[in-house]
């Protein structure tokens, strides 16, 4: 990194406040699954990292293959999970907030967990994030975007564990635990800025903008190939970093 790269990157977004938000769910669905927990975490960058974390009772049977990638029985939810609206709310409230501040959201496919949190507020009749804001969900910052848009061509598999060792990220306790996987995606935000330190130098708005864009390039072309693969289904969405929210089941 460069002296000049180097002063930009230090006086950059880079070097303020960060939220980081995750949840594991009952499922893929945003339309249809529920959140079981979620993670809330604010670091300033060399200074201090504050965790929340919430357990919910979702108020369904959390199938044995989802139990199974983040270890929450339907039994452990239901004896010891709070009500889904309450910690909806305080979810929904907290981020807000902080995005009133200009604190970007980092969230590792932000348009799954930001999109299932406002299906799931919808649900329980609480207004969605947007609601809140009165304006879109932003600056979102996502390094699963941001690593297709900036290594469009490196081949291999792209999920929270493949951009951890590929980018050299360690931590402590195992993936898909909502808190680890909102610490370990903040490392490899913090990862991607220092492989690529323009990022640094861009301005937050253009920054969340650029995402845009480089998701819909994404999604195109990946759509593409499924037609040319002869692959049935939806596809990928376009949409980024929030899905509309329709009726939710």
């Amino acid at each position: 990194m460069t002296q000049e790269s180097y002063e930009a990157f230090t006086a950059s977004w880079a070097r303020g406040p960060l939220l980081g938000f995750d949840t594991e769910t009952t499922g893929v669905d945003v339309t249809r699954d529920r959140i079981v927990t979620a993670a809330l975490v604010l670091r300033v960058p060399g200074a201090s990292t504050e965790v929340r974390t919430w357990l919910l009772d979702p108020g369904v049977e959390i199938p044995a293959e989802a139990a199974a990638i983040h270890g929450v029985t339907t039994e452990h939810a239901r004896a010891h999970g709070v009500a889904p609206a309450a910690a909806l709310e305080e979810i929904a409230a907290e981020l807000a907030a902080h995005v009133r501040e200009g604190v970007p959201v980092v969230a590792y496919n932000a348009a799954f967990d930001l999109s299932l949190l406002d299906a799931e507020l919808a649900r329980h009749g609480l207004p969605t994030v947007p609601d809140r804001l009165g304006h879109p969900v932003a600056p979102v910052l996502d390094p699963l975007v941001i690593d297709r848009w900036q290594d469009r061509f490196r081949k291999g598999k792209r999920r929270l564990g493949d951009l951890c060792g590929h980018y050299g990220v360690t931590g402590e306790g195992d993936l898909h635990s909502a808190d680890v996987d909102v610490l370990a995606t903040l490392d490899v935000l913090d990862a991607l800025v220092r492989q690529f330190p323009g990022l640094a130098e861009m301005a937050l708005e253009d920054l969340h903008t650029a995402q845009v864009g480089a998701h819909r390039d994404w999604a195109e072309s990946f759509n593409d190939w499924r037609a040319r693969q002869g692959l049935a289904g939806p596809g990928a969405s376009s949409a980024w970093p929030v899905e509309p929210v329709g009726q939710p089941a």
